[in-house]
């Protein structure tokens, strides 16, 4: 598996990255409005240089965000392997805490970051719909049926 820095990559293949799986490289969450192809992050790419996996971060003080993590190839350690990197460089940087926003109707997710020691911490109700005054595409209903409402808050001390 091969991880490198998303800033190895070019501005084209970040920002079509997004648009194809996110809609837009623009994320809007609890904590702020983020453009998810300039942020810190790391990358796999498969031997020809097709991006299957993808982390975007930020660090302010001690503390460092995750703000998107895809893994395109299911159950091969991808996900894990862009957390533990994610991890590392906020260690390096002086971090002593990891936190990320995820939706309500994200099973997947929460299970997946729970599993990595991650912890509920706090609940935004309803603040999709305030995300969705910025980015009016969040669709009303996840694939899985679920209502996308409340954003999430989890947390892990490094």
């Amino acid at each position: 598996m091969k991880i490198r820095s998303t800033h190895e990559l070019s501005k084209q293949a970040r920002q079509e990255f997004f648009i194809t799986h996110w809609g837009s490289p623009q994320m809007v969450i609890a904590s702020g409005v983020f453009q998810c192809d300039e942020l810190e992050g790391f990358a796999v790419q498969a031997d020809d240089g097709t991006i299957t996996g993808y982390i975007s971060f930020v660090i302010e003080g001690d503390t460092c965000e995750i703000i998107s993590l895809d893994s395109l190839v299911e159950q091969k350690g991808i996900g894990t392997a862009l957390v533990h990197k994610a991890e590392e460089a906020a260690k390096q940087a002086g971090c002593h805490q990891m936190k990320l926003v995820t939706t309500n109707d994200n099973l997947h997710a929460l299970g997946f970051y729970q599993r990595r020691g991650y912890q509920f911490n706090e609940l935004f109700v309803n603040a999709v719909d305030k995300a969705r005054r910025i980015k009016p595409e969040i669709p009303l209903v996840a694939d899985n049926g679920i209502p996308i409402r409340d954003e999430i808050l989890l947390v892990k001390m490094l």
